[in-house]
């Protein structure tokens, strides 16, 4: 089976690349980022699916600064609506499949129970809107496409929140972090990891959710990664929403249900504090 790794470069695709070998001998895999593939230009996509006889897309490519997609709509569109459609359709017309990462934001947020994959649909910021319209033309265009839901996305590797904690912490005395948004941290690894066992069970077409297991807010997740970095001298002071205001309105409350994945896949998450003091070792070395 020949898979390709679009976004590459990224979070999720770095740690693909470094785990290829648990999928095991019988998969070769493709490598793109934007200087060897531009997702968003459909014959460009349709001639490399073809070229290299893609059998499976894992397209972890995507506009994801979500403040800057405010003011950046008709990009944010073509890469995370646009070129996911580009991507199903070209892989279906080989037979192959797609596995499209897409994200919590296209929920309201306003719940107070952790969302199902049938639960209704409300994105409140351009980010969520286009993924879910992603979303959307990616089941259109693919009968076997998978959907991975996911959130607070962090790993060793580009811009993250814990990275950016970790950062700050050691450069101001006095921090303070949004205490009132509810979610579950993911550590790409274990995202990584779950994809590699979907693909080795043999993928179900449809919906899934996953992030690491439990829940807290930005806040105390702040203070575990500080904790877990050593960082001992800086004051973490909890945050209202409305006291950071940011252009794209976030979820108050994000938890995903993740019962569909680990029922269909037998997969066992991790617990996110866990996951994180794995990540922070790795950032040490």
């Amino acid at each position: 089976m020949n898979i390709l790794i679009t976004g590459c470069n990224g979070q999720l695709g770095n740690e693909l690349r470094l785990i290829e070998d648990r999928f095991g001998e019988e998969y070769t895999f493709f490598h793109t980022d934007i200087e060897e593939l531009d997702i968003t230009d459909r014959e460009a996509v349709n001639a490399y699916i073809q070229d290299n006889a893609i059998d499976l897309i894992i397209n972890c490519a995507a506009f994801t600064a979500v403040d800057r997609a405010e003011e950046a709509q008709e990009l944010c569109e073509k890469l995370n609506s646009a070129a996911p459609g580009y991507l199903a359709a070209a892989v279906e017309e080989r037979g192959g499949n797609i596995i499209h990462v897409s994200t919590d934001y296209v929920f309201s947020g306003e719940g107070c129970v952790p969302y199902r994959e049938d639960s209704p649909t409300a994105p409140q910021s351009v980010y969520g809107t286009t993924k879910l319209a992603g979303e959307e033309r990616v089941i259109r265009s693919c009968a076997g496409a998978v959907i991975i839901r996911t959130a607070w996305l962090y790993s060793p590797f580009g811009n993250n929140f814990v990275k950016t904690m970790i950062r700050l912490g050691k450069e101001r005395e006095e921090l303070g972090v949004v205490a009132d948004q509810i979610g579950s941290p993911t550590y790409a690894h274990d995202l990584a990891m779950a994809i590699c066992q979907m693909v080795r069970h043999g993928l179900v077409p449809g919906v899934y959710h996953f992030t690491d297991e439990g829940t807290t807010s930005w806040y105390d997740f702040t203070r575990v990664i500080h904790r877990e970095a050593g960082i001992r001298n800086c004051r973490v002071r909890p945050l209202h929403t409305e006291d950071y205001p940011t252009p794209a309105k976030r979820p108050h409350y994000s938890v995903l249900d993740k019962t569909k994945i680990k029922d269909t896949y037998g997969i066992d998450i991790p617990w996110w504090e866990d996951a994180l003091k794995d990540c922070i070792e790795r950032l040490k070395d």
